[in-house]
């Protein structure tokens, strides 16, 4: 069987949500590790990104939407949405460390087993569809 160009422009559609996701969650777990491994680094500031809001962007490929701007030089934000790098904040720690470092180990870690879990998750989901993939077209 020989596949079209339609044809692979449709499978890559198929697997594209799955694909951001995958990218999304190891993206997040390197970010999650960075914070773990500065623990104990002074003035260091935990970072992380709201996977939701991530995901839905890049799925979408919307970029955010236009700020008033009242002046030629206010800045507006990002036109294209790189999926890969999705916008990083600062988390707020419940409990201030004398040293200024806001990395909470019990956060990290449950964060980090958290997307462990989901990122699994995701890859479970991507073979199955590749599975159904597979058996549709071995069935033809």
């Amino acid at each position: 069987m020989l596949l079209t160009a339609a044809m692979l422009s449709r499978i890559e559609s198929y697997f594209a949500p799955q694909e951001t996701a995958l990218s999304l969650r190891a993206r997040r777990q390197e970010v999650i590790a960075s914070n773990i491994a500065n623990a104990d680094t002074p003035q260091y500031k935990a970072r992380d990104f709201d996977f939701r809001t991530a995901y839905e962007a890049a799925v979408s490929g919307k970029p955010a939407d236009a700020l008033k701007a009242t002046d030629a030089r206010h800045l507006q934000p990002k036109t294209q949405v790189d999926p890969l790098s999705p916008e990083l904040l600062y988390r707020n720690p419940y409990q201030a460390s004398i040293d200024g470092n806001t990395v909470e180990m019990d956060t990290e870690m449950r964060e980090f087993a958290d997307n462990a879990i989901r990122y699994q998750a995701a890859i479970t989901f991507m073979q199955r569809r590749i599975e159904g993939l597979r058996g549709a077209m071995q069935n033809q």
